[in-house]
């Protein structure tokens, strides 16, 4: 059924190779089903692994770190204790794969297990209603002394909003540039998300209370992600 399956997806023009990845199937695999020899001759391990664990091996490991002292541990942390007792159970890997054969691979320790979180994300689907704000240097005629821009750019329709030069970086300043591009574009409560990265200017005092002022939804980038705003990059390669 497999292999007809297969022949009518080819004859529609559908590739091989594409109609054998739906099914979960190799195109060697299917080659061999058509073959002289459609079952699987393979023989696989003709023994088990030298190094394998006995039954009493595998016993002790087991009661060695489900006992009291290594239950809160993980395998990690165990082996390299266990070494330092000069001790060697098995390796690392060896105890994981035991714990998930005997369904104990669970979360050990007493802190708060790893919860996978959905990333939220703001989708423009017209202008004003995602803005990315950040600050640059501008170079000056003197060497180490800059100026800064200060900039917001809509999403959507890649428009300049607001733009300020200054010769600090300040939350104060970023608020007022803020206020002024909202009132500017009419912007009203609820309408608005502001994207920033983590900066002190962005996720300052006086910044975060004129937003709430103004109904606008602060965003900020995830951790360790830098590319998440590129507001200044993409209207100019020099900024």
């Amino acid at each position: 059924m497999t292999c007809a399956l297969i022949e009518e997806a080819v004859v529609s023009g559908a590739r091989r190779a594409s109609a054998c990845a739906v099914l979960g199937l190799s195109v060697r695999t299917l080659e061999r089903w058509r073959g002289a020899h459609p079952e699987d001759e393979r023989e696989g391990r003709r023994q088990a692994p030298a190094n394998k664990l006995t039954a009493d091996e595998r016993a002790t490991l087991l009661d060695t770190v489900n006992s009291a002292a290594y239950r809160d541990q993980s395998p990690h942390q165990i082996v390299p204790h266990l070494a330092d007792t000069g001790c060697y159970l098995a390796s690392e890997s060896t105890i994981y794969r035991v714990l998930r054969d005997e369904q104990l691979l669970a979360h050990r320790g007493r802190a708060k297990a790893p919860v996978r979180r959905v990333v939220s994300a703001h989708v423009a689907t017209g202008p004003l209603q995602v803005w990315s704000w950040d600050i640059t240097y501008l170079k000056t005629p003197v060497r180490g002394v800059f100026f800064y821009l200060y900039l917001i750019l809509d999403i959507w329709s890649r428009k300049i909003v607001g733009w300020a030069v200054h010769e600090v970086q300040s939350e104060a300043l970023a608020a007022q540039l803020a206020d002024d591009a909202c009132r500017l574009e009419g912007i009203e409560r609820g309408q608005l998300v502001l994207h920033a990265d983590n900066g002190a200017a962005m996720k300052g005092k006086a910044m975060l209370v004129k937003l709430e002022e103004l109904g606008v939804m602060p965003s900020f980038s995830r951790p360790r992600v830098s590319n998440d705003t590129g507001a200044l990059k993409l209207i100019h390669p020099a900024l």
